[in-house]
């Protein structure tokens, strides 16, 4: 089972989506005070950008209402319910940040052999096939969370037969979950970690638990190396 590590923040609303480019929306008509000129900093036409306060409104009931004239004119300002609405977003938006940053597993090892750029790395947790400056024998190996692919380790394939040439098993030892991402931790041979980024529903359909066995997959040109010694 391979897992999709597509995310970003949105909000689900009575089948509405609501996502960044709404938000920044309703900032630009709280900033001008005005539909029409939110429409021109935007870049957007005045008809669209009132059809998606209209679907949106739809949902959640009134996000604009108009101000009347006066010494200052009339103009458009944002309901309580968008206020709310944008707090939200920026609370989902917070902690899908913290959870699903991006980090690195890196892995010491000595180069064994090489082909063009890439090389065999020998390292405690195996051998690593990775891209690999010339003229290097020892280096560190790092592996980007989003570039991991987790799989039950008798549905993965052979290494051999897909792209992900570096395939480890290991033991599930830490999930961390946000609104829709989870950072899930790894144990590997000799006790060394490697992390992947997976969302929610993957954790879930691959029932993800500490002491649970996984396999950790990656690609050659996921894993890069740096020399640690003199060439």
């Amino acid at each position: 089972m391979t897992i999709e590590k597509e995310y970003s923040t949105k909000l689900s609303i009575d089948g509405v989506t609501v996502d960044r480019r709404d938000v920044e929306m309703l900032a630009a008509i709280d900033r001008r005070g005005s539909m029409h000129a939110a429409a021109d900093d935007l870049g957007r036409s005045y008809a669209r950008l009132q059809n998606r306060v209209v679907e949106i409104e739809e949902a959640v009931g009134p996000i604009t209402e108009r101000r009347r004239g006066g010494p200052g004119g009339g103009g458009t300002e944002l309901t309580e319910t968008a206020r709310d609405l944008c707090r939200q977003f920026d609370r989902h938006d917070a902690e899908l940040d913290g959870v699903a940053r991006v980090t690195e597993s890196v892995f010491s090892g000595t180069v064994r052999e090489r082909t063009g750029e890439l090389a065999t790395v020998d390292s405690a947790v195996g051998s690593i096939l990775a891209l690999v400056p010339d003229g290097a024998s020892e280096v560190q190996v790092s592996v980007r969370s989003d570039a991991v692919v987790l799989t039950d380790p008798d549905e993965t394939p052979r290494a051999d037969g897909t792209s992900l040439r570096n395939r480890f098993t290991g033991t599930v030892d830490r999930l961390e979950s946000g609104d829709a991402i989870t950072r899930v931790t790894v144990e590997l041979e000799a006790d060394r970690p490697i992390q992947a980024l997976i969302t929610n529903a993957s954790a879930d359909r691959l029932t993800l638990e500490p002491g649970r066995s996984i396999a950790a997959s990656f690609k050659a040109t996921a894993a890069r190396a740096i020399a640690v010694d003199s060439p």
